[in-house]
């Protein structure tokens, strides 16, 4: 039979703070992590606004060993899981008792450090290229990085599907849970913020900007015109329930069901798009044994794209049909930005505080939605709302799409 999957703890490292608490008041009342760029970095492009974390120091997370095997995307995983570890009740000693496994989703993984490796070696030659940064240039060292740092000696695995890689890294480990053998994964996402990222995103057509000199990656929003490019990490502890409830865990939420699906042409057909989402949606509700009536609230993906944010609100009228227009909807790269591997998480444990506080961040900068826009339900205000199950989306930029179902505990 199936086991549940219940949520123990959490950590992140973000714009918008590095507590679930700290996060969920900055949504709520409105706070942007999104900027103005340096020139350096805005230079030759339309977008001059991102999300960096410029106040990010890893040794206030992580001590006792040298730093410097670990670059940035690295010590965001590692920081982000020590506070969901905390969190959770997870001592060293417990960990040195106890088998943990590791879920992490990123896009790009440690970027910088790959381009600076191969800058290196071509310019200088190869004998001028760091060891120590060889090591960080496959995509799944932030994952091998962080369990080393913290003794997590269970499963390892990295998911690279692009945006929605944080989120379905928890699925993935969530499935692990229920339909496996394994009791406790730390699982979420991370992604940095550099030129190599945000210079992609420009010349692909992803990033917020026009000609005439206007940032607005406001999801829904008629304005849109792209999303503002983040960095963070963020992590879940899963724990079987019964599990956690024998060693005295709190327990947060439960994961109910997730699903995924993926569009075959890529995003470039709207009506396969939609329903490529809408599959997810659907299915993700089947396996969660939950109706459209009893879902509370939608934790949207939408980051300010022109297409995908309507690929997902058509999306969600076709499984939501009726229900649709009156979900409460919010969707917190608004405020956070886009970070990637990290985005799913994030809207993760902004989730949980809602189920928890009862306040549903608003859409920040949001003013005007199409006449013929199906989630009407989507504000700017922050609301006080009574919810005891959240749906979460995840949507990505070539076809991926992921659900999930989070609630409330009863108790």
């Amino acid at each position: 039979m199936a086991r549940s999957v219940v949520i123990t703890g959490a950590g992140l490292i973000s714009t918008l703070g590095d507590s679930p608490r700290t996060l969920h008041r900055a949504l709520c009342e409105g706070s942007k992590g999104v900027r103005s760029l340096q020139q350096s970095t805005s230079n030759g492009h339309r977008c001059r606004v991102g999300a960096p974390i410029s106040d990010f120091r890893p040794e206030k997370y992580l001590q006792g060993r040298p730093l410097r095997p670990l670059d940035r995307t690295s010590q965001l995983a590692a920081s982000a899981a020590q506070l969901a570890l905390r969190d959770s009740g997870w001592s060293a000693d417990l960990l040195a008792d106890r088998e943990v496994s590791l879920a992490l989703g990123t896009m790009f993984g440690g970027i910088r450090t790959i381009a600076e490796f191969d800058r290196t070696a071509q310019h200088s030659g190869p004998t001028c290229a760091s060891a120590m940064a060889f090591a960080n240039t496959v995509i799944n060292a932030a994952a091998g990085q962080t369990a080393i740092w913290h003794n997590l000696r269970g499963v390892n695995a990295t998911i690279a599907a692009g945006t929605i890689s944080g989120l379905l890294a928890i699925g993935y480990a969530a499935d692990l849970i229920r339909f496996g053998t394994l009791n406790a994964i730390l699982a979420g996402g991370t992604d940095e913020f550099c030129f190599e990222s945000f210079h992609a995103f420009s010349q692909a057509g992803f990033l917020c900007g026009d000609t005439n000199g206007g940032d607005f990656p406001i999801p829904f929003d008629t304005r849109r015109n792209g999303f503002a490019l983040a960095e963070g990490a963020a992590f879940l502890m899963l724990e079987d329930g019964d599990s956690a409830r024998a060693r005295g865990a709190r327990i947060l939420a439960e994961i109910r069901g997730n699903a995924n699906a993926f569009d075959c042409s890529g995003g470039r057909d709207c009506d396969s798009a939609a329903r490529a989402i809408a599959r997810a949606i659907t299915e993700t509700l089947l396996r969660a044994d939950v109706t459209p009536n009893d879902v509370d609230f939608l934790s949207s993906s939408a980051n300010g794209s022109i297409l995908r944010d309507c690929y997902e609100s058509v999306a969600v009228e076709m499984a939501f049909k009726d229900c649709a227009r009156h979900l409460p909807v919010t969707a917190i790269k608004g405020g956070t930005g886009e970070a990637l591997g990290a985005s799913g998480p994030l809207q993760a444990i902004a989730a949980i505080e809602t189920l928890r506080q009862g306040m549903l961040p608003g859409i920040s900068d949001l003013q005007d939605l199409a006449p013929d826009f199906p989630l009407r339900g989507a504000a700017a205000k922050t609301r006080e709302i009574s919810a005891r199950c959240g749906l979460l989306n995840a949507v990505g930029l070539d076809g991926n799409a992921c659900a999930m179902v989070i609630s409330a505990i009863d108790g």
